[in-house]
């Protein structure tokens, strides 16, 4: 394929060598001469391993150039790449000054070509961006039409400094994000060489998986230095207990627990945060991630409740209350903060949930429900039927098989665990989703 790519930085460099080095004919375009000379000196403009050797190899083969011409590389290929940098505003919001600039210049140099072309953004932007900003200058510069003259699609990159050709010859994925059938096919053909599966998305998944990756490593680096920190603290190896901790697949280098949805409970995590932060706090040791972990819990419920009452006082019927399915235990269910809350408000409400039979619940457990809401039994009801024939509104707290949701019908759902979405019959509310 014939392929330009636009921006000579860090990703720009890898990007065009390593497409260079499978086959392609690639041209680089950059605005600054002593990145292009750079290139065509088959020298890398940036420090990475094994890129010096990829591009000077690319470039004797006559496989890579570069130009400060637009006109030249739009002309020469059939896909742009979109490699600027988008840099942070003084206030923390993103700045697409670069990427505006870029695309000005890529549809003047559109408007004087016939062919169909593919442009995708491999640049980091927040969702909206590629559809609201990017397309229309495209649109309004080359006067063209995406969709009929050329296509435009998310391709971000997941590239970390040092690593940068082994990430993108061995990615765990490819991502596209395209409404174009004709983009996602370019795109899919661009990386063939590349042993990894292609993961097609819309425009908008595709730009906010890199910023959630991004937030989630960045979440780790400092969970891992929070627990360091308190380990010193109290004269333990913390490399030790993390080793242990890497060696635990099931939950902890899972996807386990990365599921959006209603706040977590039971007689462990919420205990357990408790413990570890006051530890910390007692050893004067700071954990600003760790402490916001509750807080971030409650709001999660506060956004729950938000969703309820928004709906007005209508008779509310409860779907599982332990705090998670397939169990009776009650201890810091959030299901039953949210019935306290919502009984201190006034509201009616029945509750069903398969599991739990008071009769049979005993100790901690028990004790629990007592206090927390004393005249359980007659909020209780024991069949689904019973609790349809009294909702108009139907909380959702726990999964419900198919034979179950189908009673659902007519009623207003709050979903706070994502049912399947063939069971959402009448009214639905997706608590993040």
């Amino acid at each position: 394929m014939k392929i330009s790519v636009f921006g000579l930085g860090y990703v720009g460099s890898v990007t065009a060598g390593c497409l260079a080095q499978v086959g392609h004919d690639v041209v680089g375009v950059d605005v600054n001469d002593l990145k292009v000379r750079s290139i065509n000196d088959g020298k890398g403009p940036i420090i990475e391993q094994r890129i010096n050797d990829i591009i000077g190899t690319a470039v004797k083969c006559g496989k890579l150039w570069a130009t400060t011409s637009a006109d030249k590389a739009i002309a020469g290929s059939d896909v742009s790449l979109v490699c600027v940098g988008t840099p942070a505003n003084g206030n923390g919001s993103l700045s697409l000054r670069y990427i505006e600039a870029c695309c000005r210049q890529i549809g003047q140099a559109l408007g004087k070509k016939s062919a169909f072309h593919t442009i995708a953004i491999r640049s980091t932007v927040l969702p909206g961006s590629t559809m609201g900003v990017i397309t229309p200058i495209l649109e309004s510069v080359s006067q063209k039409k995406a969709g009929v003259d050329f296509a435009v699609c998310s391709n971000p990159e997941f590239l970390r400094e040092a690593t940068a050709v082994e990430d993108f010859t061995n990615p765990p994925f490819t991502l596209v994000g395209a409404t174009d059938d004709r983009a996602a096919s370019v795109i899919a053909e661009m990386y063939r060489e590349i042993k990894a599966p292609l993961i097609r998305t819309s425009v908008e998944v595709a730009e906010i998986v890199k910023y959630a990756s991004n937030a989630f490593h960045a979440v780790k680096v400092c969970f891992a230095n929070e627990i360091g920190n308190i380990c010193k603290a109290v004269g333990i190896d913390s490399h030790e207990v993390m080793n242990v901790f890497l060696e635990d697949h099931n939950l902890n280098l899972s996807s386990y627990y990365l599921k959006p949805g209603f706040a977590f409970g039971g007689s462990c995590l919420p205990k357990d945060v408790k413990a570890i932060t006051y530890l910390a706090k007692s050893r004067d040791v700071s954990t600003p991630l760790l402490n916001a972990i509750l807080p971030s819990n409650e709001q999660q419920m506060k956004t729950a409740i938000e969703m309820i009452t928004a709906l007005g006082k209508k008779p509310i019927g409860i779907y599982g209350l332990a705090f998670k399915g397939g169990t009776d235990d009650l201890r810091e269910s959030p299901m039953v903060r949210l019935v306290e809350y919502l009984i201190g408000k006034g509201y009616d409400l029945r509750i069903y949930d398969k599991n739990v039979s008071l009769s049979n619940i005993f100790g901690a457990n028990r004790e629990f429900i007592e206090r927390e809401i004393p005249h359980i039994e007659r909020l209780m009801i024991d069949s689904v039927d019973r609790l349809m024939q009294f909702a108009e509104v139907v909380v959702v707290g726990h999964c419900p098989p198919e034979e179950e949701a189908s009673s659902f019908e007519g009623k207003i759902i709050v979903d706070l665990v994502r049912m399947n979405p063939n069971s959402r019959n009448g009214s639905y509310h997706g608590l993040c989703w």
